[in-house]
């Protein structure tokens, strides 16, 4: 399973790539809000950070056909990585199709159940992106949905992968991984948790403290 960081902030991007465990980055407008500089300018330089080994995904902001798509076009055109976010609308439908028949990639945002997702998959979408934290905030299951899209997927051949978005904890991830999704998005302290553990901690302490016991000119380095 991919992992994408979903943030717009520089600074936890690098952090998370320099692990060398970070597959792409989803940002909104809420958090590119929270980002303090221009919209493009701070899409170029995460897609800078992220390079070949990965996408970013910049959404649109349009509700109309040709508002989406004349904006899917413009940010696909700032860096070869970028994906357009359209949410999963009438609208948002047909300009994925659309886009999708130029050759431009989109991840169909705001899915809410396994018909919406199924939806984009016919229109084309590139990603597909359930959002588990707010489906189980509205009394259901999100990661139900996250496997109906996987055997959904597979059913019938889609080449849609299968984001699993609004990642709350990491047990969202262990879940995602289990259904079969494709990539997890989740916040930086999210990722943050999933790396650590506090046993982790107490074993390396008493692994360099039994190391220092160990005399000098015993050590080969």
């Amino acid at each position: 399973m991919k992992i994408f960081l979903d943030t717009a902030i520089l600074d936890e991007i690098k952090t998370a790539a320099s692990w060398g465990i970070l597959d792409g980055v989803t940002t909104n407008p809420t958090l590119a809000a929270r980002a303090g500089r221009s919209f493009k300018e701070n899409i170029l330089a995460i897609s800078e950070i992220i390079g070949d080994r990965g996408t970013v995904s910049a959404e649109t902001v349009s509700t109309d056909v040709e508002g989406m798509v004349e904006e899917a076009r413009l940010v696909t055109s700032w860096a070869p990585n970028i994906v357009a976010k359209i949410p999963c609308t009438p609208n948002g439908l047909a300009a994925t199709r659309r886009l999708a028949e130029e050759g431009v990639r989109v991840n169909m945002t705001l899915v809410f159940n396994a018909t919406q997702g199924l939806l984009a998959m016919k229109a084309g979408a590139f990603y597909v992106s359930p959002f588990i934290g707010r489906i189980d905030d509205a009394g259901q299951d999100g990661m139900e949905v996250v496997r109906q899209l996987v055997e959904i997927k597979h059913l019938y051949g889609f080449q849609t992968e299968v984001l699993a978005a609004s990642i709350r904890h990491p047990m969202h991830v262990v879940q995602a991984a289990l259904a079969g999704a494709d990539i997890a998005t989740m916040p930086f302290k999210v990722l943050t948790q999933i790396v650590k553990h506090p046993l982790t901690d107490v074993g390396l302490q008493r692994f360099l403290d039994d190391w220092r016991s160990i005399p000098e000119d015993m050590r080969p380095f």
